[in-house]
């Protein structure tokens, strides 16, 4: 078993040591689309008003979490609290995305995998490390600055945007042709 899984798993203990209401239960092992990236867990549940999108994440001082449902915004919601039970009774039920290197993309399914590795939050960061601006970014791809904000938060809060892929894929292209 990895460090990133025991860490993640310690962390969902010491935040639901029981979390056995018939809310939460209702939802365990509901999930589809799970997955594991190091210390943060994702998956999709049918909830009341539609599927949402749940992610846990092992933090230094604690678990994040989040849902896209109406309260889970903040992780305090019975589908986080199911997401952490399904994991720790069946970890190998998630798929575990492994972070693959830029210098490793060779063709159209290696750029999918790098670009699912990797958030448009690191890109970005990647991107102002050489010398660009997400102002000047977005000046030059003619997006608002406030609307790559939203879309970076948005991935981080399970609110996908369309364009998401397409925003990486840009900024992957200004990262390696400008800067420096």
């Amino acid at each position: 078993m990895s460090d990133d899984n025991i860490v993640l798993q310690e962390a969902i203990k010491r935040r639901w040591p029981q979390a056995d209401s018939p809310k939460v239960k209702r939802y365990v092992d509901k999930f589809w689309d799970r997955s594991r990236r190091g210390k943060r867990i994702t998956a999709v549940v049918q909830g009341n008003h539609g599927n949402y999108t749940v992610s846990l994440e092992a933090q230094e001082g604690g678990l994040w979490s989040t849902c896209s449902c109406y309260i889970g915004k903040h992780g305090y919601c019975h589908h986080c609290a199911a997401l952490g039970m399904t994991y720790l009774a069946k970890p190998d039920s998630f798929t575990v995305i492994e972070p693959v290197e830029k210098t490793a993309v060779t063709d159209l399914d290696s750029l999918k995998a790098y670009l699912n590795s990797v958030t448009l939050d690191e890109l970005a960061k990647e991107m102002r490390a050489k010398g660009i601006t997400q102002k000047a970014f977005c000046e030059a791809v003619g997006m608002g600055s406030g609307h790559l904000t939203a879309v970076k938060s948005g991935e981080l809060r399970n609110r996908r945007y369309h364009e998401l892929g397409a925003i990486k894929l840009a900024v992957l292209w200004a990262i390696e042709h400008f800067g420096d």
